[in-house]
């Protein structure tokens, strides 16, 4: 009965200021009052289940948020809190207006940093507020986006101020990130609370996105169908979920530095059929790391080359690079006159007060004020974060201040701003939570658009002084309730299905590399745990394990493993002490580890429901690599993993386009199969062994192959050697069998793109793949069984031929459609500004 009760989500009014959802007068505003009765009226219990379920759909769909001080543990999945912060649309018409003029602002002010400088000339912007700063990049002078904006996005950080209004703490403008998981945060709030998202009549975000598609589409405009890519530093980097998600969503390729290529003139994209050229870049990489040859040097994640092409008006990069100097929290100080100047009025949405310490009288200020205030560096470093003077020791005062005499260009000081608090969950309790709104716009034909919303991020306790993700805050979605219909857009331009169409050849290189080594991963952890399997029900059964077959397991397992051959244990006991806490069990881990990396770089083109199999798979790692332990049999560990694995392929088959990633991924999974089963077939079936170890080894090839059941069903319960290899070798009809593999490698091989020309000889992979099938189906099955000293020396040769060459066409198909690199020469070895 206790289930079925309300929750009765008392929120009662803080003791102090900064109350979100209540007025002057302490009375609930009317747009909380609904959502808090609303989460009030659910069975106590079906919060619960809410709260699991919109865990759920963020894992299912690697909703993730890698913390970089934690290089053990797997990325975290994105925190989500269920209440969400809830705006009124007559408030947010205020924001709108405030965040669209202050982006005008922005984009004036760029396009005067990087050219005339009329701001510096006149004495509104003192120039060292201007070049201390390292996001001021002096290669960039000059260098124009086309059309009226140089600031494509936006973002801005807010929390509410002491009077009830919004009060801006900073800008984001060099690669703003939140946007796709403010896009997620709603996903997940839209189906976790259906009825209570349609009745709460909130604004939308996909106009945002529409918008900002339509613009970087927009921004070449000589080009019939421009190539937009949204260049990404890679999986290891914080927000990566987002790139991929951001990527997907508008129909963009995801690339990272090793994709792209400058050559004459322009940006490449290395993909299946060639180079292809990309003319505008989104980018998710910091400025000073984007060309290794004009600016960062050491800088990996960057295209050589990339600020020239730029700057000759062959490609357009959002934003432009150097428009991280907006970030340059001394700008604040200065924006009133800025605004006076570039827009004849001051903004109307305020910012928090600033001193710079690199003015003499902002300085002695600060120093006079200094536990009043927090102390913000100007070049934060990776790690560095803002000090609150007053929670300081005398010691650290004085080392502070040391710093601050040292470099007084290089601090700016804010006061501290009283938190405002929002209704936040706290297991089935609402507590207050600080909280900071971050919003973006994006250019549009004329001026800006807003996102209705954006992203609220809150802190761990309500104490908190940084509210940051990388510190593990979690995020709510911010819903702008509206008392008008929303208007619909109508004006979005058609699409070009045929260039869609004809693009979807156009994949990255390292994308389909990925998917090619994802298969052939999988297949290989797969080959492995079923021989573990196998051995582990050898070993648990009622008739001993030979030493002969306890041999030829350990070997065909370490094989399979790539690890040393270990001593030959003594017992059965002993052997399964050893394939429990031995170096198999662990390098089979590694294989799945190696299979996940593959599956997150070709994060964009997997489905939620294959990425929530590969979630399954991360999980039960751990208790793959774990100590033994009395109570888990070896089942219990290895079941899960295969079946994980039976249902990553079953979904790839049936649920994926038979594109060109499905078919590389398919020949991976083909060829790794082929070249695992034939050197199981080698080592089990090579060695001569008295009965009844012959038919049980037999037995043992044929239950890991998954062929025993339609063995016994052909040929009776007692096993031969040579109607198994017919079984597992030839027949055309097992889907497991040698030559099945090889067959459907010849028909992917022949679907891929080709440059034969006007010659009609077979090309170098397809012709090696020819050459092995021909074999197998020419072998006889009594001259590979025959008994030559002991040892089917026949049956060994033939696999091992067999498995040379499948390795030599795995290199065939790597250098043919995955290599397109030329080396870089680092041109440049100085470290400009320290860095």
């Amino acid at each position: 009965m206790s289930g079925e009760s309300e929750l009765n989500l008392h929120y009662p009014p803080l003791d102090r200021a900064g109350d979100d959802i209540r007025d002057s007068e302490g009375q609930v505003l009317p747009h909380w009052q609904y959502v808090l009765d609303s989460l009030s009226a659910l069975p106590a219990d079906a919060l619960a289940e809410r709260q699991s379920k919109a865990l759920r759909l963020l894992r299912d769909d690697g909703a993730t948020y890698n913390v970089y001080s934690d290089d053990i543990n797997p990325p975290r999945i994105w925190g989500l809190d269920l209440v969400p912060n809830v705006i009124s649309s007559e408030e947010w018409a205020d924001i709108e207006a405030g965040l669209l003029e202050r982006s005008e602002l922005l984009n004036l002010l760029l396009r005067d940093l990087y050219g005339p400088r009329t701001l510096i000339r006149t004495g509104v912007l003192p120039p060292e507020a201007l070049f201390s700063h390292r996001g001021f990049l002096r290669a960039c002078q000059g260098v124009r986006t086309p059309g009226e904006h140089e600031l494509i996005t936006h973002a801005v950080d807010m929390v509410r101020g002491a009077d009830g209004n919004m009060l801006v703490l900073a800008d984001r403008t060099q690669c703003p990130s939140g946007a796709g998981y403010a896009l997620e945060n709603r996903t997940v709030m839209s189906r976790t609370f259906p009825s209570l998202f349609r009745d709460s009549h909130v604004h939308r975000l996909a106009a945002y996105f529409q918008q900002l598609r339509s613009k970087l589409l927009s921004l070449c405009p000589n080009r019939a169908r421009p190539r937009v890519a949204v260049l990404t530093p890679g999986p290891r980097n914080e927000t990566y979920f987002e790139h991929a998600y951001i990527a997907n969503y508008l129909g963009f390729y995801l690339v990272q530095s090793d994709d792209l290529i400058v050559r004459n003139g322009f940006l490449w994209m290395k993909s299946l059929d060639g180079l292809n050229r990309v003319d505008v870049l989104l980018r998710r990489v910091d400025d000073w790391f984007c060309d290794p040859v004009e600016l960062r040097s050491d800088s990996r994640l960057g295209v050589p080359g990339l600020l020239e092409v730029v700057r000759t008006g062959n490609l357009v990069v959002a934003n432009p690079l150097g428009s991280g100097v907006l970030e340059n929290p001394v700008l604040l100080k200065y924006l009133p006159g800025i605004s006076k100047a570039l827009l004849g009025r001051e903004l109307r949405m305020p910012t928090v007060q600033t001193y710079w310490c690199g003015d003499e009288q902002d300085k002695a200020y600060v120093l006079e004020h200094l536990q009043e205030l927090v102390i913000k560096p100007i070049n934060r470093r990776p790690g560095e974060l803002s000090i609150n003077a007053g929670q300081a020791t005398p010691e650290e005062l004085d080392a502070l201040k040391a710093r601050i005499m040292q470099n007084p260009l290089g601090f700016v000081a804010q006061p501290v701003i009283g938190a405002s608090y929002i209704p936040t969950l706290d297991g089935a309790v609402l507590t207050p939570r600080p909280g900071i709104l971050r919003t973006f716009t994006v250019a549009g034909t004329s001026s800006y658009s807003v996102m209705p919303g954006g992203l609220t991020r809150v802190g761990l306790d309500e104490g908190a002084f940084i509210i940051s993700s990388q510190t593990g805050a979690s995020s709510k979605d911010t819903w702008v309730v509206a008392s008008e219909p929303e208007r619909l857009i109508t004006n979005q331009p058609a699409e070009d299905q045929a260039a869609r169409e004809a693009d979807m050849i156009n994949l990255p290189s390292r994308v389909l590399e990925n998917l090619y080594w994802m298969g052939r991963y999988a297949e290989r952890a797969e080959a492995a745990l079923r021989l573990l399997r196998t051995t582990h029900a050898l070993l648990n059964g009622e008739e001993p394990v030979t030493p002969a077959m306890r041999t030829y397991l350990l070997r065909s397992l370490s094989s399979i493993a790539a690890t040393a051959v270990p001593p030959l244990p003594e017992s059965d006991e002993a052997m399964g002490v050893l394939l429990r806490e031995g170096a198999i069990p662990h390098a089979i881990a590694g294989v799945l580890n190696s299979m996940l990396f593959c599956a997150d770089e070709a994060k964009e083109l997997l489905s939620s429901d294959t990425y929530r199999v590969i979630n399954d798979i991360r999980d039960a790692l751990p208790v793959l690599n774990a100590a033994p332990d009395d109570y888990r049999t070896a089942d219990e560990v290895i079941d899960p993993l295969v079946t994980a694995l039976m249902a990553l392929s079953g979904l790839n088959h049936e649920s994926m386009m038979r594109g060109y990633g499905w078919r590389f991924m398919e020949l991976g999974r083909r060829l790794e199969r082929a070249l695992q089963s034939s050197g199981m077939m080698g080592e089990l079936l090579g060695p001569v062994l008295a009965e009844p170890e012959q038919s049980r080894m037999t037995e043992a090839l044929l239950l890991t192959l998954e062929g025993l059941i339609s063995y016994r069903r052909r040929y009776g319960a007692r096993t031969a050697i040579q109607t198994g290899l017919d079984l597992v070798m030839l027949d055309t009809d097992n889907p497991r069998s040698l030559l099945y593999q090889l067959d459907q490698m010849l028909i992917h091989i022949r679907k891929l793109p080709n440059n034969k020309g006007f010659l009609h000889e077979l090309p170098p992979a397809e012709r090696a793949l020819v050459s092995c099938a021909t074999h197998i189906r020419l072998s006889i099955l009594s001259e590979l069984t025959a008994d030559q000293d002991g040892e089917r020396q026949g049956l060994r040769e033939a696999m091992a031929a067999l498995g040379d060459n499948l390795m030599q066409i795995s290199d065939m198909i790597s250098d043919r459609y995955f290599d397109h690199r030329e080396e870089s020469q680092q041109l440049v070895t100085a470290r400009w500004e320290g860095l």
